[in-house]
């Protein structure tokens, strides 16, 4: 299915093939990566670099903005939480890693008419129990548009109101957070043809340490295979993001 519907309007004229452009391809190029340390990682392939290529069997591929499911995977293998929040669910990528490990997940999506950025929301979503991971993938503001609801962070008009119901949700989250409870955001940098570049990785960093978090580990860089804009042809010129970036606070025990 083609979510063309759903492509940022925003960013529309970039998206146009080049009429008569000449057709290449380009050789396939491997990048070395670092050699890790050894130490005593129960996931020794997760580093600050992350590269998987395959998406694995977790929610729905075609569904916008779906990030595959191995990262998450991996996450929880490191972290081992006993209770995992995704207030973000989507196709459902994070409950089918979940059910596959046999840690609970308890979701919510504003498809089904669940706001992540209303604290009261979150704490009925979280129940009596105490919550030591979330996992969340935000919109990257209005790079691409999801559900119809005005609640929907991509569907905010500006940046600072964008800002204003993602401190929201962070806070939100903080909030249902047990001690040493974690809160693992996918984020991504975002090019607006109106604001321009927009750095959305800093401010989730700037709004988590708002609400009371600290960073518990490096950034994963998670390199973007698969996306889409790396099969179109693009009238301007710019430098390509071929990542996003995974960010974990911790709600601290002190």
């Amino acid at each position: 299915m083609i979510y063309s519907s759903l492509i940022n309007p925003y960013f529309a004229m970039r998206r146009r093939a080049i009429v008569g452009a000449p057709q290449f391809s380009r050789p396939i190029v491997f990048a070395k990566l670092p050699r890790a340390p050894r130490n005593g990682s129960p996931v020794p392939h997760l580093t600050s670099l992350y590269h998987n290529a395959d998406a694995g069997k977790y929610g729905d591929r075609s569904y916008p903005g779906n990030c595959g499911g191995n990262l998450i995977k991996d996450l929880l293998l490191f972290f081992r939480p006993r209770l995992v929040l995704d207030p973000m669910t989507g196709s459902g990528t994070c409950r089918d890693v979940c059910r596959e490990l046999g840690v609970p997940c308890r979701t919510g999506d504003i498809h089904q008419g669940f706001d992540a950025s209303s604290s009261d929301a979150m704490r009925s979503l979280a129940g009596a129990d105490a919550v030591d991971f979330v996992w969340a993938h935000p919109p990257y503001w209005r790079q691409k548009l999801y559900a119809a609801d005005e609640r929907d962070l991509s569907r905010t008009q500006t940046l600072d109101a964008f800002l204003d119901r993602y401190a929201a949700f962070i806070q939100a989250a903080a909030g249902v957070l047990a001690q040493g409870g974690r809160l693992a955001i996918l984020m991504g940098d975002y090019s607006d043809r109106e604001a321009g570049f927009v750095p959305l990785v800093y401010h989730t960093k700037r709004l988590a340490f708002e609400a009371g978090l600290r960073q518990c580990c490096t950034d994963i860089i998670r390199f973007s295979h698969g996306a889409s804009s790396g099969r179109k042809v693009y009238r301007s010129a710019f430098i390509p993001g071929l990542h996003d970036v995974c960010m974990i606070f911790e709600r601290s025990s002190l």
